[in-house]
C-alpha cells in the first residue's frame, strides 16, 4: 500500500515544531535563570547636615542579595566613621562567604565584629552608628537592626513593620505600664528620643534579629530607612511613592526628591534603600 504524498511533509513540520519548541524553551529557561528575582534601588541626600553621616550598600552572592543602611549618630564626632565600617564589616563579612546556612546568626556575629572594629577605630573617641541589614534569599527575608533606623516591607499598600528602635521611650512605655511613671511623664520625657543600644557603644547589647525568615511574595518591597526619611515623610506620602508603577530606584529618588521640596530647615540625612522582589 502506498504511502499518503502528504505524509513526508508531516514528518518535516513535526520534526521543524520540534526544534522551534527544543530552542525557545533553552532560551526561555536562560531567561528565566538569569533574570534577577530582586530589584535592587536607592536614594540619599546630606540634607541640611554639614556632613553624611548615613552609609549604605547592597551585594548579590550565592547567598542572597545583601542591603545594609547605618546612621552614623550626627551628635557624636565620629558618627560617618562609625557608619562606614558597620556597613563595610557587613559587605566584607557576606562576599567572603561561600555559604551561609544561619543567616541570623550571621547577622549577630558580624555585629559584634563591626562594634569591635568601630570601637579599636574610636580610640576612645565618640562615635556610634545604628543599622538595619537584610538579606533576601529565594523569597526569604532575613534582618537584623539596632537603633532607630527601620526596615518594613510594604505589600498590597500596606506596611508591615519588623524591627523595634532602641531608643528612651521604648523603655518609658514598659516603666509606665508597670506604674512606675506617669504617660504624661514618659511623653515629655525630654530625651526620650535617645538611642540605647547602637553599634560603636561600650555597652552594646546585640542586634535584634529575625527568629523565622519573612516570606516574600511577588511585588513586596522591602524598605529600608534612616531617620531622615521617616521623620520628614508620612507614612501617606511614602505610601503614595510606593503604590505607583516605579522600579525600585525610581521610588527611591521620589522619596529623597519629596524629602527635598520641604526645605526643612534642619533636615537630617536621609537614605533610602529598596528591595523589590520580582518573582
Amino acid at each position: 500500500m502506498r504511502e499518503p504524498d502528504y505524509i513526508p511533509y508531516i514528518i518535516v513540520l513535526l520534526f521543524v515544531i520540534a526544534v522551534l519548541f527544543l530552542l525557545i524553551g533553552r532560551r526561555w529557561i536562560h531567561t528565566a535563570m538569569g533574570r534577577p528575582s530582586v530589584a535592587v534601588g536607592n536614594g540619599q541626600t546630606i540634607g541640611r547636615r554639614n556632613e553624611q553621616d548615613d552609609y549604605f550598600s547592597s551585594i548579590s552572592t550565592s547567598n542572597g542579595t545583601l542591603a545594609v543602611v547605618a546612621d552614623g549618630i550626627s551628635g557624636l564626632t565620629n558618627g560617618r566613621l562609625a557608619s562606614t565600617v558597620a556597613v563595610t564589616t557587613f559587605v566584607r563579612e557576606f562576599v567572603s562567604q561561600d555559604r551561609i546556612t544561619d543567616l541570623p546568626a550571621f547577622f549577630t556575629q558580624v555585629a559584634r565584629q563591626a562594634n569591635r572594629e568601630i570601637l579599636h577605630q574610636l580610640r576612645g573617641a565618640r562615635g556610634g552608628t545604628t543599622l538595619v541589614a537584610a538579606v533576601v534569599h529565594h523569597s526569604r527575608l532575613y534582618w537584623g537592626a539596632v537603633g532607630d533606623s527601620t526596615i518594613t516591607v510594604y505589600r498590597n499598600r500596606q506596611f508591615i513593620s519588623l524591627n523595634r528602635m532602641h531608643i528612651l521611650e521604648q523603655e518609658l512605655k514598659l516603666r509606665c505600664l508597670a506604674g512606675e511613671i506617669t504617660r504624661e511623664a514618659a511623653i515629655s520625657h525630654p530625651m526620650r528620643k535617645r538611642l540605647v543600644n547602637y553599634l560603636g557603644f561600650d555597652g552594646f547589647k546585640n542586634l535584634d534579629v529575625c527568629t523565622e525568615p519573612f516570606l516574600l511574595q511577588k511585588g513586596d518591597k522591602v524598605i529600608l530607612l534612616s531617620d531622615g526619611v521617616y521623620n520628614t515623610l508620612s507614612e501617606v506620602e511614602l505610601e503614595d511613592i510606593l503604590s505607583r508603577e516605579l522600579s525600585p530606584f525610581e521610588a527611591a529618588e521620589q522619596m529623597i526628591h519629596a524629602i527635598e521640596q520641604k526645605g526643612f530647615k534642619f533636615q537630617d540625612n536621609a537614605t533610602v534603600l529598596i528591595l523589590e522582589q520580582r518573582h
